[in-house]
């Protein structure tokens, strides 16, 4: 993958994690939640952890190799 690949996929990823917790939250606020919960349910929902595990593959490809 070369370094455009990874920029692209790193945005991508990013803007989808921020997208899925800001629903996760917007939801959370109409149910009326405590806010503890709220980020109780961000750190542990599976596809949230997922997708930061991808972005620090992600960042580690990046670095240049030493």
């Amino acid at each position: 993958m070369d370094q455009q690949d990874l920029k692209l996929s790193k945005k991508l990823i990013s803007t989808y994690k921020k997208r899925l917790e800001k629903e996760i939250l917007d939801r959370s606020m109409k149910l009326r939640m405590p806010q503890n919960k709220f980020e109780e349910i961000i750190n542990n929902n599976d596809e949230l952890i997922n997708l930061k595990k991808a972005l620090e593959r992600l960042e580690t490809e990046s670095e240049p190799h030493k």
